[in-house]
């Protein structure tokens, strides 16, 4: 097959949406297929939505031999309407990986009725769905209407295929020191580490040590709002910000850590509790979105409503005086990542649904 994929930016950008068009990419390129990428400069939502009357963007996507063209749901507001024109001159299906809708997220009533109005204009644009999560599908089926294939076909957490024992587990947890967490996620406001900042502010201090990974540079108000909470609550010696690091460091970070901590306010799915799981770290997550299906609450993680600190603080502090609970939920974490598909046999799902279309 030769199949387009259209996305914003590089391909090699930092965020689990991307990392799952990535790894698809990869798998198509091993099979013989060829992967053409399409690449829409990053802009701003008013200017994303300039690109529906690019003759020039509907005029590459007309040019390509393509069989199928896949589009990253993130793309829709360049989208909605080209779609529309792009299908008076091109054959080939149009087909949307969808990781979480615009809508989902916490905005402004009057701007979600703008964005309700957009991306569901979108979703009805395109021929095929892949979803990353059920909670995914079921959004989508909330905002539009139809009756088109669709395949659900989870993210994998093997990116640094980790190898950890029950009792390495056992003896980290048990280790003299505060309890270790590691908040991965670029600091934007929807990934919530100013909720987790407030609810580790209510533990003794000493007792805990974060550790944030991720680009600080996307949202600079939200940067600097975070940091000035550091300050106020005197939290600043127990918290330490490395930006974006190589996937080895953060496969050493993971190993040597206790808790994988991202209390969004929305996940579609979370690649990255799958991964903290792969290294026996319990996961505490979203209630809202696909983190449902991955983590079970009290279990292997905590389900944290949006914006619930209180619940929050009193999950920690069970994880930072009872260090059996800990050994039990890392355990727990390590075995539900280990009966999750891997990446290639995710691709292979997705492989094998483009080709019924």
């Amino acid at each position: 097959m030769h199949i387009g994929l259209v996305i914003y930016g590089s391909l090699q950008t930092r965020s689990g949406g991307y990392l799952y068009d990535q790894k698809l990419v990869e798998y198509l390129n091993q099979k013989g297929d060829r992967v053409t990428i399409v690449s829409i400069r990053h802009q701003d939502y008013l200017h994303h939505l300039g690109d529906n009357f690019s003759t020039a963007l509907v005029n590459c996507l007309r040019e390509l031999p393509l069989d199928i063209l896949l589009q990253d749901e993130l793309n829709h507001p360049s989208l909605f309407w080209l779609n529309r024109r792009l299908r008076k001159v091109a054959a080939y299906p149009f087909v949307t990986i969808v990781h979480h809708l615009r809508t989902c997220e916490p905005f402004p009533a009057w701007q979600k009725i703008i964005y309700r109005w957009v991306e569901g204009k979108y979703l009805t644009s395109v021929d095929a769905f892949v979803y990353n999560s059920r909670a995914t599908q079921q959004s989508v089926q909330s905002l539009v209407r139809i009756n088109r294939p669709e395949l659900v076909a989870y993210p994998a957490g093997d990116r640094f295929k980790p190898h950890i024992s029950d009792d390495q587990i056992r003896i980290r947890a048990h280790a003299a020191g505060p309890l270790r967490l590691v908040f991965l996620g670029n600091l934007i406001p929807r990934k919530n580490l100013h909720v987790l900042l407030k609810a580790l502010s209510g533990l003794a201090l000493g007792s805990w040590h974060l550790i944030v990974v991720g680009n600080i540079d996307i949202d600079p108000a939200y940067t600097f709002r975070v940091s000035r909470q550091i300050e106020e609550d005197g939290i600043a010696q127990q918290v330490q910000f490395l930006g974006s690091i190589s996937d080895q460091r953060l496969a050493g970070l993971l190993e040597s850590s206790h808790v994988l901590a991202i209390p969004s306010s929305y996940e579609g799915y979370g690649i990255a509790y799958l991964e903290g799981m792969g290294f026996g770290l319990p996961a505490l997550g979203s209630a809202a979105g696909g983190a449902q299906e991955i983590i079970q609450h009290g279990k292997n993680g905590f389900l944290i409503q949006p914006g619930d600190s209180e619940s929050l603080t009193t999950c920690l502090l069970q994880l930072t005086q009872n260090r059996v609970l800990l050994t039990e939920m890392g355990i727990a974490a390590k075995n539900r990542y280990l009966t999750h598909p891997n990446w290639a046999t995710t691709a292979n799902r997705i492989r094998e649904f483009l080709n019924t279309l």
